[in-house]
C-alpha cells in the first residue's frame, strides 16, 4: 500500500511539473528513481566499492541496493557501518541477502529491472565463490547482465 501511495504522489508531482512547462522534470519523475546495485563479497576491500557506489548515488540521486552473499559476522558488522553512513548522507537503500554464486545472484537480481543503472562489485577471486566451473569465466558469466558492470579493484603498491 505504501508503494502505491508513493507512486500516486510521484504522478501528482509529475502532473504539477508538466502543467508548469517542466516536461523533462515530469518525465524523470514518471520514469522512477535510478538505482545502483552494490555487491559485497565480505572482504575488507568492499569498503572501496561501497565508497564508489555511495559517491555515484550522491551524484545522480540514486537509491543504493546492496546485495550480499556472505553470512559471517564480519559482513553484518560492515553492513551496519554502511547503513549508518547511508543514513548520514541521506541515501535511500535496500539490502538483499542471496546465497550461491555471486555472478548468478547479480544476473538474477538485475535481469528484469530497468531501474538499475549499473552494478558495482569488487574485482577479485571472491567473485568465483560458490560458482560452478562453467560460470568462472568472466566473459561468459556476465553475458546475461542487462546493465553496465563497474569492477572496483584494490590498488596494489
Amino acid at each position: 500500500m505504501k508503494e502505491l501511495f508513493k507512486r500516486f504522489e510521484d504522478m501528482m508531482s509529475a502532473v504539477t511539473f508538466a502543467e508548469a512547462g517542466e516536461f523533462e522534470t515530469a518525465r524523470e519523475i514518471v520514469k522512477g528513481r535510478q538505482k545502483v546495485l552494490l555487491t559485497l563479497t565480505g572482504r575488507e576491500s568492499d569498503r572501496k566499492s561501497f565508497k564508489y557506489a555511495l559517491n555515484i548515488c550522491k551524484r545522480i540521486g540514486a537509491v543504493l541496493e546492496v546485495l550480499y552473499i556472505s553470512k559471517g559476522e564480519d559482513i553484518l558488522q560492515m553492513l551496519r557501518q554502511f547503513q549508518d553512513e547511508l543514513r548520514r548522507e541521506g541515501i535511500a537503500y535496500e539490502i538483499f541477502q542471496k546465497s550461491g554464486c555471486i555472478k548468478e545472484a547479480i544476473i538474477h537480481h538485475t535481469e528484469k529491472r530497468s531501474d538499475i543503472q549499473f552494478v558495482v562489485v569488487e574485482s577479485s577471486d571472491a567473485l568465483n565463490m560458490e560458482c560452478k566451473k562453467d560460470d568462472r569465466e568472466l566473459s561468459k558469466a556476465w553475458e546475461g547482465l542487462k546493465c553496465p558492470l563497474v569492477l572496483v579493484s584494490e590498488a596494489r603498491t
